[in-house]
């Protein structure tokens, strides 16, 4: 059973998830020692393409107090590790097709490694977030009168 560390609960509002896939992350000891503690955001970060590698920005892992001068630096971007078959599909798709790579959750897997799971995703307009919003709503509704009903 995998240990959640943080969750990116915006990203089904703002996109279309399409596909998911776990990737692995190059961390330093401080950065995974903080992690451990479960202190970590992923709220505004993504996976931005970097030559033939794919990279996490904006993710914020804090820094690990007993470990004063040799922390890391909390927003830096980290590589993200992928086959390179997976790398050139996620690749194409964003050169290609205009899709964007999001980071939907960040967690422990079983073995004690630090894995993200990254979405290939297509952004939403506002009228699609208005249509979400709307569904969402009438289910709230239903379940609201099936449970008056009986």
């Amino acid at each position: 059973m995998s240990k959640l560390i943080a969750e990116n609960r915006r990203a089904r509002f703002d996109y279309f998830l399409e596909e998911t896939l776990e990737a692995g992350i190059a961390l330093t000891g401080t950065e995974v020692k903080a992690l451990r503690e479960g202190r970590a955001n992923i709220a505004e970060s993504y996976a931005a393409v970097e030559g033939r590698e794919i990279a996490l920005v904006n993710a914020h892992i804090p820094e690990y107090g007993p470990a004063n001068r040799f922390n890391h630096p909390p927003r830096r971007p980290r590589k993200l590790l992928l086959h390179r078959r997976e790398l050139d599909k996620l690749i194409g798709a964003v050169r290609r097709e205009g899709r964007t790579l999001v980071p939907t959750r960040l967690y422990f897997n079983d073995r004690g490694l630090v894995k993200l799971e990254l979405a290939l995703a297509r952004g939403k307009k506002a009228h699609d977030k208005r249509a979400t919003e709307s569904e969402r709503d009438w289910k709230r509704e239903q379940g609201r009168l099936m449970r008056e009903k009986g």
